[in-house]
């Protein structure tokens, strides 16, 4: 889905991957404050929504999380 790829997303993608490397395992309220963290340090705006579904899809997927199937 190359489509998707703008600036933003990679930003995006960039931060779960980041977390997701080192967060597989952690409780949820980890895996979400780092998120946050990163999505703040990188300039991009999340939903809460858009995180919740995130922290999931990391917990589900053992950290091998695509931004833009998981946030269609």
């Amino acid at each position: 889905m190359t489509e998707n790829r703008t600036p933003e997303h990679e930003a995006r993608q960039a931060v779960v991957d980041r977390v997701a490397a080192y967060q597989d395992g952690a409780p949820a309220g980890t895996v979400e404050d780092e998120l946050r963290k990163g999505f703040t340090e990188a300039g991009v705006e999340v939903s809460d929504e858009q995180v919740t579904v995130l922290v999931k899809a990391i917990d589900t997927n053992d950290g091998d999380v695509h931004v833009d199937e998981v946030l269609h």
